[in-house]
């Protein structure tokens, strides 16, 4: 069937370490013969020949929402490639942080970018990461608090999508919370519409954040770089065309 040939093709194409959990079909029913088996996005689109994935340290988990359908501009899964200790999983809900990971894991060794209201830059000026307690406070030894995250989630979606995960999983609260002190705005500009300002792609997130965390600048560099190449060749083909606006021509 298609299913499975799409399946193959996925498994021949992924980076043995960088695990894919695609548990929504309508991923693979709606994807074109022409699409990239790796990012799903159309091929005038596809940057994947450009990744190198990094051996990275801290463990990166992403979950993207089930009706997270931006496949045009969408990141999640190209922040994934990036990273040989990655997983890439799609729902709303999950008994448990080691449930998600198929292993024992400590989530209070975890760290979650945290939705919330906070801001880095008020709680910590001059840091770029900033580790919290439940109740939003700076923990006092930050460097310390860094050097012992085992690794980090992500939550793909819109803003409301990423909150509604953050509500259906409690274990999430047993985590350590981080913000990130934006320096920019997204490289998406006005391409995708952001509830607030100092919103970041989930590609720039794990780009700041993973680069922080492996103290290797390459990192943010490296995936920047790549989404930056993916954004062009998107205007090349849509121009400022947003993709909710080509899906209803």
């Amino acid at each position: 069937t298609q299913h499975r040939r799409w399946a193959r093709r996925i498994r021949a194409f992924a980076h043995p370490t960088v695990h894919f959990y695609i548990c929504a079909m309508s991923d693979l029913s709606t994807a074109s013969p022409a699409d990239c088996p790796r990012c799903l996005k159309p091929a005038a689109l596809c940057v994947c020949d450009e990744v190198v994935p990094f051996d990275n340290s801290v463990e990166l988990l992403i979950l993207q929402h089930p009706q997270e359908q931006d496949r045009l501009l969408g990141s999640a899964r190209l922040a994934a490639l990036h990273f040989k200790n990655a997983t890439f999983k799609i729902g709303l809900s999950w008994p448990s942080l080691s449930k998600i990971l198929g292993r024992e894991v400590d989530p209070k060794r975890w760290a979650i970018l945290y939705l919330g209201s906070l801001k880095a830059e008020a709680l910590a000026p001059g840091r770029d990461i900033v580790v919290t307690t439940g109740k939003g406070d700076a923990l006092p030894d930050q460097d310390r608090a860094l050097a012992d995250i085992d690794g980090v989630i992500l939550l793909d979606g819109t803003w409301s999508q990423a909150k509604a995960i953050w509500w259906r999983n409690a274990w999430m609260l047993k985590c350590r919370r981080v913000l990130l002190a934006r320096s920019r705005p997204s490289r998406y500009g006005k391409l995708r519409k952001e509830p607030h300002k100092e919103g970041l792609s989930t590609i720039e997130a794990a780009a700041m954040l993973m680069a922080r965390l492996e103290n290797d600048p390459k990192i943010e560099a490296a995936l920047n770089t790549t989404f930056a190449h993916m954004l062009d060749k998107y205007r090349a083909v849509y121009g400022k065309q947003r993709p909710e606006k080509i899906a209803k021509r």
